[in-house]
């Protein structure tokens, strides 16, 4: 079997569009889940009330359904729901948003629990302001501990973008899959759209370890 380059060359500017879109489609749904997942993190921390339910209630759901339910429930209910035309991008932003808030909220919450509470409280007994705490004694450490577990969510939301080409969504499974059945070139565009998801996804892979390793250095376990 020959590898059709030339029918990588043709089609090349078609599969970077799509890569681009993969990009796009991961940045704005994880841009909206930190906010999203920011506010339920802080409603699960308050451990009891209207507000941990809620968070507690929306984490849960949302951490047990398959990404791929969660998509197709967004993409065929949602309009129905709502009376308005959702376009078939925006209903996997909604749903990778959703998904991604849900695991970041408990991602935020344990970077935050991580923090020595001795710190904590002695900054209250010195009756240092709440946004002070926050912002100088509790965040900068949680920020720290916390983000292996953050760039391992992003490989994995990067990965989760494949899974809209269900709802026909132009990112680079979808339009690998579309060329190859124009073309009949499957190998090459599928060999193709596997290497540029290594490109894309192995950076952060290196930059997780290195962010487990220098937080086992500082923390000596």
């Amino acid at each position: 079997m020959r590898f059709e380059w030339d029918q990588l060359i043709r089609y090349g500017p078609d599969l970077l569009q799509a890569f681009g879109v993969t990009i796009w489609i991961s940045a704005v749904s994880l841009v909206i889940g930190i906010v999203i997942g920011m506010f339920a993190c802080l409603g699960k921390l308050q451990q009891r009330g209207l507000a941990f339910r809620l968070s507690n209630g929306f984490i849960d759901f949302f951490r047990t359904i398959p990404e791929v339910v969660l998509i197709f429930w967004v993409y065929s209910c949602l309009p129905l729901l709502l009376s308005i035309r959702i376009s078939s991008e925006a209903c996997g932003i909604i749903a990778l948003s959703l998904f991604s808030a849900a695991y970041l909220a408990e991602i935020f919450r344990a970077g935050v629990l991580a923090v020595p509470k001795g710190q904590v409280d002695a900054a209250y007994a010195l009756a240092i302001p709440r946004f002070h705490i926050w912002r100088k004694i509790i965040i900068p450490p949680a920020i720290r501990r916390m983000m292996p577990a953050f760039v391992n969510f992003l490989t994995e939301l990067l990965k989760a973008t494949s899974l809209l080409s269900a709802i026909a969504v132009g990112e680079m499974a979808y339009t690998a899959s579309i060329l190859g059945a124009q073309t009949l070139s499957y190998f090459e565009f599928l060999t193709a759209i596997a290497v540029l998801y290594f490109v894309l996804i192995f950076p952060f892979s290196l930059l997780a370890r290195r962010s487990e390793k220098k937080l086992l250095e500082k923390t000596g376990h």
